[in-house]
């Protein structure tokens, strides 16, 4: 068995409340690596193209990567896959915290929920023993009183709990699934999850993962800390918000539901202002020693002792994007998604939409119940979000997500910025165009990450144009296959770049943790699991027609900014897609040839 796994998935059937353990075999391994590869891999396997996301046959899918909680740096990492009932399609996403290094540690590789009883309740996995406990009196609960009520009765001293909150429960179809406080954040697998009746999951591992070299790998481990905290000195200091400065000059901010590609009150909002007003000290997930999280906390005022650590993403979808100029506010309404269990970038889409509908008189206080929904209102912002939450008023509408909003709304699709019914990330795709790209062809709907971020590439390498369409296919490409095998190691991709983990990888620790020379085959491993999803989102219905961007992307961008003016045409879209599926050796339907996937040795269902 190659070392880094323990070899054994668990199976959790929640209607019978019996579990059972399955091998993982070492070919799987070979070919899908772990974490996403290996989740995509079991999907296709059991997910049928018909199953209804939020019914009992959906299957919640957890996978270690093949690094998750080594002793090497940001080892943090774990995947799930399901059926997305934001999107209606396969999903992918990838948490930190402790619940992956523990669930690896108590014996497990992975973990496979199906089913559905009754009443709710929870799971407690300790050192490979399962336990069903009922959890009626704890449904309802928001995260943070579900964290708090575990740790003050669980016999283990220091669990990882994955678990959802009300809105959750109650099937917003963007929420998520909390993890030590980090999330599963994207296209509603906390949805799925609340469908189950299943809060959450407890968990503790202290059994020794198998590692091939580990004398070379805990003297490698300091060395590679310390080059990974050099090599990241800004992201310890401010995080990721660092990004909305740079990206606010460079005119593609979105701002009032992607109107405008500049923020007036950036300055209120950015990295400086988070530090100077609302920092209390960094946070750091397991192994790292970056220590990108930024702990804040609102000091004074109508949101005072509100706790949360901000990232760019929140930052600029419920900010900037809904006019929000009150970082308190951002705070506040951060801190609600997370325990009510929702995506801060779908909800930060959703009312920004909203709020152009509003100020349109599409919708009015008729609608939204004497809510003065306008862009820059945080107080509207903070209603909203409880009544998303709860579906109640306008929040049962747009709870629906972007896919339910249009059916309720039709006059809504003009103005919905969304792929494959998920909202796009806080980067205006006309201010970087390979990022439209990006959005397009990502697996789970317009993710940045999924989807292969261009925006460093294209602005720092002095080999692309921002604003220019060719080229962009090949970038696009390969950048996606290495954020596909990145998923599959268990690795943050803060970390990557020390652990030889680019689109021409080194060998730096692998084969001394798995005794198998991989650096060869990774980009083969991560253009494989692409167009493994692809071939799984094939099977759900998608093609070339599902791979365009939202109406609003072809007209110019508006303001005066350092991108206004430019607009992606369906014309200049077309020449990205083209060049993108054949680098993926792709028909020009989006649909993978019989070539591809005999060069990448993909089964053909």
């Amino acid at each position: 068995m190659i070392k880094g796994f323990n070899g054994k998935i668990l199976l959790i059937d929640l209607y019978n409340r019996t579990f059972k353990e399955e091998i993982l075999s070492e070919d799987k391994i070979i070919k899908y690596l772990g974490g996403r590869g290996l989740a995509a891999e079991y999907y296709r396997q059991l997910i049928g193209k018909d199953i209804d996301p939020l019914s009992d046959k959906n299957k919640l899918i957890f996978m270690t990567g093949i690094l998750t909680g080594i002793r090497v740096p940001s080892s943090t990492k774990f995947s799930c896959a399901t059926k997305s009932p934001e999107t209606g399609h396969y999903l992918c996403s990838n948490s930190g915290g402790l619940f992956g290094p523990y669930l690896k540690k108590a014996g497990y590789d992975g973990l496979i929920i199906e089913g559905k009883r009754g009443k709710p309740l929870y799971l407690i996995i300790n050192d490979g023993r399962v336990t069903f406990i009922d959890a009626e009196d704890y449904w309802g609960l928001k995260v943070s009183d579900f964290e708090s009520e575990i740790k003050k009765t669980s016999d283990i001293k220091n669990p990882s709990i994955m678990s959802i909150g009300p809105g959750a429960e109650n099937g917003v179809v963007f929420s998520s699934i909390q993890v030590d406080g980090r999330s599963f954040g994207r296209a509603g697998a906390g949805a799925v999850m609340g469908s189950k009746l299943l809060k959450g999951i407890v968990t503790y591992g202290s059994k020794e993962i198998p590692v091939a070299n580990m004398g070379k790998i805990k003297t490698k481990f300091k060395e590679l800390s310390k080059k990974a905290r050099e090599s990241k000195i800004s992201m310890t200091r401010y995080g990721t918000l660092q990004n909305l400065e740079v990206i606010n000059a460079l005119g593609f901010l979105p701002t009032r539901n992607f109107q405008d590609g500049v923020f007036e009150d950036a300055s209120k909002i950015d990295a400086e202002t988070m530090k100077k007003n609302y920092f209390i000290k960094n946070g750091a997930c397991y192994n790292c020693s970056i220590a990108c999280e930024q702990n804040c906390e609102v000091k004074e005022g109508k949101y005072k002792g509100t706790k949360i650590d901000p990232e760019y993403e929140t930052v600029g979808l419920l900010g900037a994007n809904c006019g929000i100029s009150n970082f308190a506010a951002i705070m506040k309404a951060n801190k609600l998604c997370d325990d009510y269990s929702l995506d801060t970038m779908s909800t930060g889409g959703i009312i920004a939409l909203a709020m152009e509908l509003y100020e349109g008189g599409i919708i009015d206080n008729s609608d939204t119940e004497g809510i003065q929904l306008n862009f820059g209102n945080d107080d509207a912002l903070i209603e909203v979000i409880h009544k998303i939450a709860k579906k109640e008023g306008i929040g049962a509408i747009l709870s629906q997500g972007m896919r339910g909003i249009i059916k309720a709304i039709p006059e809504a699709k003009k103005y919905a910025v969304h792929v494959k019914g998920l909202p796009l990330a806080a980067y205006d795709p006309r201010g970087v165009h390979g990022m439209g790209l990006t959005y397009g062809t990502s697996s789970r709907g317009a993710c940045h990450n999924v989807g292969g971020y261009t925006i460093s590439t294209e602005l720092d390498s002095n080999k692309y144009d921002r604003f220019a369409f060719k080229g962009k296919g090949k970038l696009v490409k390969k950048l996606q296959d290495v954020r596909a095998y990145l998923d599959s190691t268990g690795v943050c991709t803060q970390a990557r770049t020390v652990l030889g983990f680019t689109d021409n990888p080194e060998e730096v620790v692998l084969k001394d943790i798995t005794g198998y020379d991989f650096s060869s085959t990774l980009m083969e491993i991560g253009a494989r699991i692409y167009s493994l999803e692809r071939m799984i989102l094939v099977r759900e219905g998608i093609t070339r027609k599902d791979d365009y961007l939202p109406p609003r992307m072809e007209e110019p961008l508006g303001g005066k900014g350092a991108s206004a003016g430019h607009a992606i045409t369906k014309k200049n879209y077309d020449l990205m897609l083209d060049e993108y599926y054949r680098e993926r050796e792709w028909d020009e339907n989006g649909i993978p040839t019989a070539e591809c996937l005999s060069n990448l040795k993909i089964n053909q269902p």
